[in-house]
């Protein structure tokens, strides 16, 4: 399983698209921060608050975790070494979380570099360090916690199909849909009385509670859970498939 863990790792930065999908999700945080006039632009705001970062990172993650797990399984067929990795003395669950703890690693890698602007605007706070960091940790830990669904629901799509581009579409639009679909339907006026429950079953409910800087373990059962649940779908899919 650790072999497997470090292939995964390593495979990912053996070209050059893995660099440029982490330098894109930076490079578009860092323009929409202090460059881009808008809502999310630090600068503008007047307040040492990194919560612009916070607000746009789960869309942003709606890319960056498709792109990190597209190639996960639909690599290992599109080349036939899936079923040559399945004869291998490991079970399908322990290739899903050597597959599933690599993706989360290099979701955390490329989260590290955001820590500048935490530091930059801890510097230019007015008095120096004026930054809720209770509140800024919190929602690092939400980050987190969406990355652990986005990424098993990356690696879900990916053991569906031997074609990346389709596992990344498949992916993002699944992780847009628990993003913000359940945030829809509470909307309509069908399920009026309801619209709490079922607002409750999205993650932009929990991850929104969590940002705030107060760990609910109601919350962090949820993520826990959602992301189990894609997990086991995906050993499902390979069982089949032995």
């Amino acid at each position: 399983m650790r072999s497997l863990f470090v292939k995964e790792i390593v495979g990912f930065f053996s070209n050059i698209t893995g660099y440029l999908v982490i330098m894109v999700y930076l490079i578009s945080n860092s323009l929409l921060l202090w460059v881009i006039p808008g809502e999310f632009n630090v600068l503008e705001s007047g307040y040492a608050s990194l919560s612009p970062l916070f607000g746009i990172s789960p869309w942003i993650f709606l890319f960056l975790a498709p792109a990190i797990t597209m190639r996960s399984f639909a690599e290992e067929k599109k080349q036939g070494t899936l079923e040559l990795l399945l004869t291998r003395p490991l079970t399908p669950l322990q290739i899903i979380l050597a597959k599933y703890l690599a993706a989360i690693v290099l979701v955390l890698l490329a989260l590290i570099p955001t820590l500048i602007f935490y530091l930059s605007i801890y510097w230019l706070g007015n008095p120096q360090g004026n930054l809720d960091t209770g509140a800024t940790w919190g929602s690092y830990l939400g980050l987190f916690f969406l990355a652990a669904i986005y990424v098993a629901i990356g690696i879900f799509a990916s053991s569906l199909t031997d074609n990346q581009v389709v596992a990344f579409i498949l992916s993002a639009v699944l992780c847009l849909l628990l993003y913000i679909g359940f945030d829809i339907l509470s909307s309509f006026t069908l399920f009026a009385g309801y619209e709490n429950w079922i607002a409750y079953l999205g993650i932009n409910e929990h991850y929104r509670s969590i940002s705030r800087g107060i760990v609910d373990s109601r919350d962090v059962i949820y993520f826990l859970t959602i992301a189990s649940f894609f997990i086991m779908l995906t050993k499902e899919t390979l069982e089949r498939k032995k």
